[in-house]
């Protein structure tokens, strides 16, 4: 069962986060500063799936016991705390992104929004890998170590992991898209009314007609132009809220079972227990591009038209 399960999600989660990235490539549409995050995210997922899950569905097939070198279980500890952080850091770097466009509209200049965006992407995968390095640099070999089982043995460095990768960035991240979300419904509430009170009035009685308005001059049409980019971004952004809760049902009883661990060594914490949340929280890296199918209508489109050309 734990072969057939992970064959299938390994198989999931290559194939939908493919499309994402094929279809954000290739569809001018698509091509919003949002999905930029979004294809960041994608490909922490495709990592996971190459490097991460197929050691772990071996892990898994052989009861839970390791039986190759304890060098590659640190690699398999590094990759999976680094990529599951690079998720994380992706929904926060989008949420910085989006609160800057909605909070300060004036200083976020969209010419220069794609240099922008590819430095906070980068940003997220260094920040990421120096929250897995000290794995890799021999935090792990500790003395007494079982090698027949592969997790990250320093409680202290599971804590501080857990900490920097979910309990604090999500909280920060959650703030974040409220603000940006509410300042959008006051922008848009705004914007109507202001378009609301320049319509042409018709006259309720005699009299020389209401003169027309005045044609658009060019920095007018420039403002609408803007309009029309903010709003496909806006139905970039609608997705956020699913594919955010989609993260945190799936991840935090995984970080909740293991910081409980780490802090409460005395608890008997059930092995299948463990490995559920685990699975649960791999889960997740296919649910996203379900998730954009199903609440984005261009994704939607972009997808029916990859399947056809491929069946």
């Amino acid at each position: 069962a734990a072969l057939a399960g992970g064959v299938l999600l390994i198989g999931a989660v290559l194939a939908g986060n493919s499309l994402v990235c094929v279809s954000v490539a290739a569809e001018r549409a698509l091509q919003t500063p949002t999905n930029y995050f979004i294809v960041s995210l994608a490909a922490a997922d495709l990592l996971l799936a190459l490097l991460v899950l197929p050691l772990f569905v071996y892990s898994e097939v052989q009861g839970g016991a390791w039986l190759l070198s304890p060098g590659l279980c640190d690699a398999l500890m590094a990759m999976d705390v680094m990529l599951c952080t690079a998720s994380i850091f992706n929904l926060c770097a989008i949420s910085v992104d989006r609160f800057v466009a909605v909070a300060l509209p004036l200083s976020y200049n969209r010419q220069g929004g794609g240099r922008r965006q590819l430095l906070l992407i980068g940003a997220t995968w260094l920040l990421s890998a120096a929250v897995a390095a000290p794995v890799l640099c021999g935090l792990n070999d500790v003395r007494g170590r079982d090698p027949a089982v592969c997790r990250l043995e320093d409680r202290d460095y599971v804590v501080y992991s857990s900490v920097c990768s979910f309990f604090l960035p999500c909280p920060l991240m959650l703030l974040l898209y409220w603000a940006t979300f509410r300042g959008l419904r006051r922008w848009e509430a705004a914007r109507r009314a202001k378009l609301h009170g320049r319509a042409p009035r018709r006259p309720s009685g005699p009299g020389p007609p209401t003169p027309a308005l005045p044609p658009q001059t060019p920095p007018q049409a420039r403002r609408r132009r803007r309009a029309k980019i903010t709003g496909r971004e806006r139905k970039a952004m609608r997705v956020l809220p699913v594919v955010v809760g989609a993260f945190l049902l799936c991840w935090t009883p995984f970080f909740v079972v293991h910081i409980t661990r780490a802090l409460c060594p005395s608890c008997s914490v059930p092995a299948r227990l463990v490995s559920a949340v685990t699975w649960l929280g791999y889960v997740n890296s296919a649910l996203n591009p379900v998730i954009y199918t199903v609440f984005n209508a261009e994704f939607r489109n972009v997808f029916r038209k990859a399947l056809r050309v491929c069946c």
